[in-house]
């Protein structure tokens, strides 16, 4: 019990407030539903609520204790219904924030380091030339922060997502986190990907000898947070629901140790300064500082890749202070017309169309250089869908034919 770092009050509060939602729940069910052995901690609650006259045991479903199952009293009732008014949380049972801030600082983003292997494989999706991926892997092995940055279309929050792949392994983070009785909802299954282990339990909610394992904690991906206009200021902090009476933790905590994403940076409701001042310490110091509904500050690391993508002009966003803390900065650019024939060669390979020399020049002379327009990485793959919504509506197999490159580009480039 000592080891799990909760009072026996808050795990019988815990317990009490589970068998009073469900009855006749066995222990080897509780101890599956709070994440902790029967043995050694769960049976020893029950056995304290029993004593105090809190549960009683109403039947069994096995031979052991572990099959009793448990029926709260009325002097159980009123704890629990008093448990439930300082909050409504029935779940797997909490960690402390000093372990939680062990963990994040064990299994650390800033440990991973990649090769040119490494990146090639991980943008191998993409058309890149080869002094942005040079670029890119430093900026990835920082383990800090990149900036994003360069007209729209050409790439860059795919480029961003793209990062994660470079993230290898998996970590663990708790379901739940507390501090001063308060609880931190933190995997989010959203956001959070898991990755399903052999059973840590040996019938009944009994912790095997073989694999002693703390099921408080959920193995993950190293998480993937991309937000982009929605974002504001109280997402950064603890987001706290007074129906509940627990707190949800904000998007930087639930991203410690991966990536986290803020595209179209300079969009959100929020003035780019007022982020900067936000996370002005956070960036040079690798800690951040979260407040409680009372008050109290609480610190947890800030250990994550942060990767700010816009297709605005840097200067006209931040400050010379806040580029400065930004370790890396990469400009996505339009692409070259061989880079624009390698993207136009990949989605056609995908639409199982013929890309004819003839149509590519065609497509280039009079709708690039004819009209004055710039290249982008994303018109190949969107000209080339207006041309299967063309051929399905006649019935026939795409095709780059001049006609229908034409009415693509006649209703892709519409000038509204």
């Amino acid at each position: 019990l000592e080891e799990t770092k909760l009072s026996l009050s808050f795990l019988a509060d815990l317990v009490l407030k589970l068998i009073y939602y469900k009855s006749d729940m066995t222990g080897a069910e509780i101890a599956d539903e709070i994440t902790l052995p029967f043995r050694g901690i769960v049976q020893q609650v029950l056995e304290f609520l029993k004593r105090e006259e809190y549960a009683e045991v109403s039947g069994s479903k096995g031979y052991d204790e572990g099959g009793y199952q448990w029926l709260i009293s009325k002097k159980g009732s009123e704890r629990a219904l008093q448990a439930l008014e300082r909050d409504q949380y029935v779940g797997p049972a909490p960690v402390s924030l000093d372990r939680y801030n062990q963990m994040v600082l064990r299994q650390t983003v800033g440990d991973l380091k990649v090769g040119p292997n490494d990146v090639q494989r991980a943008v191998s999706h993409l058309v890149l030339n080869a002094d942005l991926i040079n670029k890119l892997g430093p900026a990835v092995n920082s383990g800090r922060s990149l900036f994003l940055y360069g007209p729209p279309g050409n790439g860059k929050t795919v480029l961003a997502k793209s990062i994660v792949r470079m993230l290898t392994g998996a970590i663990y983070i708790p379901y739940t986190v507390i501090v001063d009785g308060q609880i931190i909802r933190l995997y989010d299954e959203l956001n959070h990907r898991r990755i399903q282990e052999a059973p840590t339990r040996s019938g009944g909610g009994l912790l095997s000898t073989s694999q002693p394992l703390d099921d408080r904690w959920v193995k993950i991906r190293r998480p993937e947070i991309v937000v982009g206009g929605e974002l504001t200021m109280r997402n950064l902090d603890l987001i706290f629901d007074p129906v509940s009476k627990t707190y949800e933790a904000p998007f930087q905590m639930k991203a410690n140790t991966g990536l986290f994403v803020i595209d179209d940076f300079g969009r959100q409701s929020m003035r780019p300064m007022d982020l900067l001042n936000r996370w002005i310490v956070p960036l040079e110091l690798r800690v951040d500082f979260l407040t409680l509904q009372t008050g109290k500050k609480i610190e947890i690391p800030f250990d994550q890749l942060i990767v700010f993508s816009t297709n605005l002009d840097p200067k006209d966003l931040v400050d010379e202070a806040f580029l400065r803390r930004i370790r890396h900065k990469l400009l996505i650019d339009f692409p070259d017309e061989k880079m624009y024939y390698q993207i136009m060669q990949r989605e056609c390979a995908a639409r199982n169309i013929d890309l004819i020399p003839e149509a590519f020049v065609y497509l280039m002379q009079k709708h690039y250089i004819g009209a004055h327009r710039n290249l982008r990485s994303c018109h190949p793959r969107d000209l080339l869908d207006q041309i299967v919504d063309i051929a399905e509506y006649f019935g026939a197999r795409p095709a780059l034919s001049r006609q229908w490159i034409d009415a693509a580009c006649e209703s892709y480039f519409s000038e509204l």
